[in-house]
């Protein structure tokens, strides 16, 4: 039977990035994806101007709905919240649908690069914290991160040293872990390889271990790269991927996606072009 996920994001005509990433990502991996939108967007914020229709006030009727199916989902992933009330009818979502075989993936989005995204305020923070300490895996990058544990960004972007610069992030995560997701995914970490070159990496952290999976760093930054990792991740775990093997895949096709949109010169706000590559989702391709 195909395994489903209930995906609760923005939908973004132009963008390429939160269900219009996610839902063409999971159908790839032989996932089914459920959407909630939780938000109608003619193109993503990133652009100058766009039609946005705030769906808040139909979350729960999709809640609702969905359970006089008597549906079930192998997972949950959530990904942008733009306010304190999406959080709670995600809250009362979960109550609902996430069972004993269900797992809780949340993308705890809030900003990047050191800098909160303009919708963020404390409360949103406090809010996110509570529903990623409800997660069993999330996916910030460096900030976010930074952000759900109380950890100086620029004191850790400033290390230099690799090594180093793994043990501090490793400790951070392991105190989150500690308090709630038993399994975190920091992505985005720019460093160097031991022979100088720029590369790109995600920390695996569980409360024993932590394992960095890098890539070279291509260049540029594109939106929605975060969403497609998330969703491979999503898709991959629900359809009986080993975290560390859908790490390694997610990162070489992000990588092939990269490459090409920086070849292209596609404009930041984008996307990558990663339609062509989706292919290489597929279970043992």
């Amino acid at each position: 039977m195909t395994k489903k996920i209930a995906i609760i994001n923005d939908l973004s005509g132009f963008g390429r990035c939160s269900l219009t990433a996610a839902i063409s990502v999971t159908a790839a991996m032989g996932v089914q994806p459920c959407p909630l939108p939780t938000a109608i967007l003619s193109a993503q914020t990133g652009y100058p101007s766009y039609f946005c229709d705030d769906y808040t006030d139909k979350m729960e009727a999709f809640r609702s709905e969905w359970k006089k199916m008597n549906v079930r989902f192998d997972g949950i992933y959530t990904g942008f919240v733009a306010s304190e009330m999406q959080i709670r009818h995600i809250h009362r979502f979960i109550d609902t649908f996430c069972g004993e075989d269900t797992f809780l993936l949340v993308d705890p989005v809030m900003g990047d690069n050191g800098n909160t995204y303009a919708m963020f305020t404390e409360q949103l923070r406090c809010q996110m914290r509570e529903l990623a300490l409800r997660a069993d895996i999330i996916t910030p990058n460096l900030t976010e991160l930074c952000l759900l544990t109380g950890t100086d960004y620029h004191a850790l972007a400033d290390i230099k040293d690799t090594g180093h610069l793994t043990e501090s992030i490793d400790r951070a995560g392991k105190e989150l872990c500690k308090e709630g997701p038993g399994e975190i995914i920091v992505t985005g970490i720019r460093h160097k390889s031991e022979n100088g070159t720029d590369m790109m990496g995600n920390l695996y952290i569980t409360k024993e271990f932590c394992k960095l999976s890098s890539f070279p760093y291509i260049g540029g930054s594109y939106s929605g790269t975060g969403d497609l990792f998330a969703s491979c991740l999503a898709a991959g775990i629900a359809r009986g991927d080993s975290i560390p093997d859908i790490m390694e895949t997610a990162g070489a096709f992000l990588e092939l996606a990269l490459a090409d949109s920086v070849k292209e010169q596609v404009p930041r706000n984008d996307g990558v072009n990663y339609e062509k590559f989706l292919p290489m989702l597929l279970k043992g391709a």
